[in-house]
């Protein structure tokens, strides 16, 4: 009997072996295919990716999409859709049109370094040239041309964010300008001598010393979204207008934050370790690293759309009141995001990749936050195609002419343009990015 019983085990363990194994499912491809060379939003406009406008949502959306290609070299169509982009933002010419000192039209620019490399490689210096030429011409208006902080107030030498405010420095701005300027330093800095070179660096990461000096809040170990140096402007009339943190909004906002975190990552991984400030950006990225891993859920691994809070939090149904009008009135509670979770496991994976964060002390948080993404937010259809929900359309503070952007609680959970929605660029770049950073993992 027991030769019997041992008989049928081993046929059945032999049956189980020859089961054919799920596919593992590649989510960085998957995320590629079902929506980014399909159809998704920037800022709730619909866009397709070979004809979408000259902006850092399609353009967030073509850099993953290169990365995913640089990745997995054999998805040839990937690199074709992102120069079919380029090429038809360029038109046939050596630039883009961008605002005058907008910080936010700079950060496409990131994709005409593969671009780059990889037409000179093909030996087609023609669109090269022009890849080369538009990068520099980001970058220069950057350095030379773009609105600063002037001399006369703390921050002096930092970015505006953009013309229409004056003289504030917002942590989205971080990923936008700083890091596509490293990414020609990286790769076209040596060309103009190292005094430059090194100049340049310096000016890089001033941006982020200086941004992080003025909004980074050591007891709560957050960033603030925004700071003014000049909060008695009317354009910053959402700033503290005294105290320890003068001249900050009044919340942490999630992707805020993870624009900031992604662009100090980046950075780290182009600048020279030899550089004298190196160890600095080192610092502010532990920091950032430190203070979120308090605010993670601990149930479901994500992040939350007002960091500092959990969904116990709502808008108060009362409103913003700013010069005799209201605003931002609802009830609606805090919730997790899914464009500031994927930032955040993206620069978490990454830093670790880098060295310049701690594999032992934030591996966890990276796991859990990449199966909460999955768990969270990728939703998939019936034709197989997968959709990403529940992002922050779009969010800012001010100018004077909007006073409903008062970047307070109210406002990031009811405001006109702070919508939930799906399928939003910036929630879909971050998820490929940080699915890339996750599938390098051995």
């Amino acid at each position: 009997m027991k030769k019997i019983l041992y008989f049928v085990l081993f046929i059945c363990f032999l049956a189980s072996c020859q089961q054919p194994t799920a596919p593992k499912v590649v989510y960085s491809q998957e995320m590629v295919e079902s929506v980014a060379l399909k159809t998704f939003l920037s800022n709730k406009r619909e866009q397709h990716l070979a004809t979408a406008h000259w902006d850092y949502v399609p353009g967030l959306v073509a850099f993953s999409v290169l990365k995913a290609w640089q990745q997995y070299p054999e998805r040839a169509e990937y690199y074709d859709v992102v120069k079919a982009y380029a090429d038809f933002c360029l038109n046939g010419q050596d630039t883009v049109k961008v605002g005058e000192s907008n910080i936010d039209d700079l950060a496409a620019g990131k994709i005409f370094f593969t671009l780059y490399e990889t037409e000179m490689k093909k030996g087609n210096e023609e669109d090269a040239a022009r890849y080369k030429a538009c990068a520099t011409f980001l970058r220069n208006k950057l350095k030379y041309h773009h609105k600063r902080i002037d001399s006369s107030k703390p921050g002096a030498g930092g970015f505006f964010h953009k013309a229409i405010y004056p003289n504030q420095m917002w942590l989205d701005g971080l990923y936008m300008g700083p890091s596509m300027y490293a990414e020609w330093q990286a790769m076209f800095g040596k060309e103009l001598g190292e005094e430059d070179n090194m100049q340049s660096w310096t000016d890089i990461a001033m941006q982020f010393t200086t941004i992080h000096q003025h909004t980074y809040d050591k007891n709560k170990k957050l960033n603030y979204h925004g700071w003014s140096a000049d909060p008695a402007d009317p354009n910053s009339f959402w700033a503290r207008q005294e105290g320890e943190y003068k001249g900050c909004s009044p919340e942490f906002w999630g992707r805020g934050m993870g624009w900031y975190f992604a662009a100090v990552v980046d950075v780290l991984g182009l600048m020279p370790d030899t550089h004298p400030d190196y160890t600095k950006l080192v610092s502010i990225a532990n920091d950032v690293a430190e203070g979120l891993a308090l605010y993670q859920d601990q149930e479901n691994g994500s992040w939350y759309q007002l960091l500092q809070y959990d969904s116990r939090v709502k808008s108060d149904n009362i409103g913003d009141t700013v010069e005799g009008e209201t605003y931002n009135v609802c009830d609606k509670p805090n919730y997790i995001e899914a464009s500031a979770s994927g930032m955040f496991t993206y620069a978490y994976l990454k830093g670790m990749r880098l060295g310049v964060l701690d594999k032992a002390k934030y591996m966890d948080v990276a796991k859990k936050a990449y199966q909460g993404l999955l768990d969270n937010f990728i939703r998939k259809e019936e034709n197989g195609d997968l959709r990403i929900v529940q992002s922050c359309a779009s969010a800012g503070l001010g100018p004077a002419k909007d006073h409903s952007r008062t970047g307070t609680i109210n406002y990031y959970l009811c405001g006109k343009d702070v919508t939930v929605t799906q399928n939003e660029g910036k929630a879909i770049g971050p998820f490929i990015m940080a699915s890339l950073e996750f599938e390098q993992l051995k």
